[in-house]
């Protein structure tokens, strides 16, 4: 998803420019057909061929964004900075809880892609570049993304967690989001529906963190942490985390997402399922985790 590594991997990326998007294509048509066919085979009993293929063909044709993907990955020689394992990961989750609420850190390459896999889902992108998020929707106006505004640097990462133990609005039991100002890893004047919705899955794949000035993932990583902590519904929220080689990602996700709630890993990606807070016990001197 980030745009910094893209120059790094181009001659990688010449040599196989027609594997992933075509991998991906088939990804999202394969999963399409195989849903057709079972669909029709639960008909079957009931119904003559016709009628349950009449049916299957009504409630499984491919909703618009999905052959928008398609046609998108299939022609297209710029791919996910996610290789195909984990991308899995998430599609693996989304297969269970489609149609959802997917809220992304992130707007690139593979925003059509996860659109596309959350049909008739809630799937929103949250971008720091206003000109990039301009860019792609010229190309691909059915995404839903919003630019958004960070108060961290990266070069801030280690102040930062020395902050949040002693500001009582970071703490487990009093942390909340919208208009928490005194915590400064909280994301506030995002859009009210970051606020609003409850989120089944958060993807981290940015801000941007590989240089001193860039926002640094600090702020995603703790509010997604929050978010699913305040979690109403039943359940817990899918947190996914990329680029956990990195050291601020690393450290940031084993104090606020937590090791005991990892439940998958692949290459840089990190997959949390976190708990609402009611279905844990709350002590802050014990922090997150």
């Amino acid at each position: 998803m980030k745009r910094e590594e893209t120059t790094k991997n181009r001659h990688f990326l010449a040599d196989k420019r027609w594997f992933m998007p075509i991998t991906i294509a088939g990804f999202i048509a394969g999963t399409m057909l195989i849903s057709s066919f079972i669909k029709t085979a639960d008909y079957s009993i009931l119904c003559s061929l016709a009628k349950t293929r009449s049916i299957a063909v009504e409630e499984y044709s491919a909703s618009p964004v999905q052959l928008q993907a398609i046609i998108h990955y299939a022609t297209s020689s710029i791919v996910p900075q996610q290789n195909f394992k984990e991308i899995s990961v998430t599609f693996d989750v989304l297969k269970k809880r489609s149609p959802c609420n997917f809220l992304v850190f992130g707007l690139g390459y593979d925003s059509l892609m996860w659109t596309s896999l959350n049909p008739n889902g809630n799937t929103i992108f949250l971008e720091e570049d206003p000109k990039w998020v301009q860019s792609v929707l010229k190309d691909a106006p059915i995404l839903h993304a919003h630019a958004v505004k960070y108060r961290t640097e990266l070069k801030e990462a280690d102040d930062l967690l020395i902050h949040y133990r002693s500001e009582p609005s970071c703490y487990p039991s009093k942390a909340y989001l919208h208009g928490n100002e005194k915590c400064r890893l909280a994301l506030t004047g995002f859009p009210d529906e970051f606020y609003d919705t409850e989120w089944d899955l958060i993807m981290i794949d940015a801000p941007r963190g590989y240089f001193p000035e860039a926002p640094g993932r600090m702020a995603a990583i703790f509010s997604a942490a929050v978010l699913a902590r305040n979690r109403k519904g039943s359940g817990v929220t899918h947190v996914f985390l990329h680029d956990v080689n990195r050291r601020v990602e690393k450290v940031f996700a084993e104090e606020f997402l937590c090791r005991k709630y990892l439940v998958n890993s692949e290459g840089r990606l990190w997959h949390f399922e976190i708990p609402p807070a009611s279905n844990t016990s709350s002590d802050d001197s014990a922090g997150y985790c």
